[in-house]
């Protein structure tokens, strides 16, 4: 950004999409705070809003909301970019940095069911729609008889599947922390316990990235909303996404919270049809950092078979 502070706006790269738009205007409004600045919201199309019915593994899957966002920042025109953490690549950006992990909203999965049902009580057969494979191979792996439907969409277009005037399943599952920055926690008939959905790695989290030498007040703006826990959370699970070479719609799930003063991260990697299942857990250990912590986990999971699953879920 050039010129005089008070006329200089913060541009802010956004996907158009409700809840991008909503998290990024809640960040940018955030970083501005008590600054004369005003936020610009500037709108990006990614491959994964042009291609709203393919599922996300087969138009890119990593990265496949990220990319238009990332090259839009390294051209100059937008300032700042907000993503779902999630759905960030695991390998680093040439050029880009990222500035800022604010506070993790709730990590849990959210199940979304016409009459408030919850998942024991959906009858037998029911038709539960998630565009996650993740999530899919869970639910079939707590209920083998329910019948999971590929969806796409927004959180609008997803909701109506299950609660609409027309709806053709008996309920959605979807992030919490994505229903309640667009107001629709009131849509929640239950939270899913990481007993039963392990969450996406960084699900909860959001990441804020700008382009490697930024001005000294946003520097600042960012480190004021860095949010120390929920870096080290994230980092350990995404490095245990990385060392498990699968992306952000593998079958993987990745959980990290402090327990009595040291990070403790459980995982999974799971077959698509939720049959089959490596699971483990690992405390961070004396002069271990978070990162670390995320690869010894990976590693277990690996010499237990998790490749072996990884491998035939990619395949499909």
């Amino acid at each position: 950004m050039t010129g005089d502070s008070g006329r200089s706006p913060l541009r802010l790269g956004t996907r158009a999409s409700a809840l991008a738009l909503t998290q990024s205007g809640l960040v940018g409004e955030a970083l501005v705070a008590g600054t004369d600045r005003e936020v610009e919201l500037v709108h990006v199309r990614s491959q994964g809003d042009v291609d709203r019915t393919s599922p996300l593994a087969r138009i890119g899957g990593t990265g496949v909301f990220v990319t238009a966002v990332r090259q839009a920042l390294l051209d100059g025109d937008v300032d700042v970019i907000v993503h779902s953490c999630k759905d960030l690549p695991t390998a680093p950006a040439p050029g880009i940095s990222l500035s800022c992990v604010p506070a993790r909203e709730d990590p849990r999965d959210a199940l979304c069911a016409a009459g408030g049902r919850t998942l024991d009580q959906l009858p037998r057969g029911a038709r539960v729609g998630t565009g996650s494979p993740r999530r899919a191979a869970q639910l079939l792996r707590a209920r083998p008889d329910l019948e999971v439907v590929a969806i796409r969409g927004n959180v609008e277009t997803r909701l109506a599947r299950a609660l609409g005037a027309e709806a053709d399943l008996d309920a959605v599952v979807l992030a919490a922390s994505g229903l309640r920055r667009v107001g629709k926690q009131e849509s929640i008939s239950e939270l899913l316990p990481v007993e039963v959905m392990l969450p996406a790695p960084a699900q909860g989290a959001l990441a804020v990235e700008t382009r490697e030498a930024t001005e000294p007040w946003l520097a600042a703006a960012l480190a004021g909303h860095e949010d120390a826990a929920t870096r080290d959370a994230v980092t350990a699970e995404r490095a245990l996404l990385r060392t498990l070479e699968a992306g952000c719609s593998a079958p993987v799930a990745a959980f990290a919270e402090q327990r009595d003063g040291a990070l403790h991260l459980r995982a999974l990697a799971i077959s698509t049809d939720g049959a089959r299942v490596v699971e483990g857990e690992r405390t961070a250990r004396d002069g271990e950092d978070a990162a670390q912590l995320g690869q010894e986990l990976a590693r277990d999971l690996l010499d237990r078979g998790a490749g072996t699953i990884l491998a035939e879920a990619t395949s499909l």
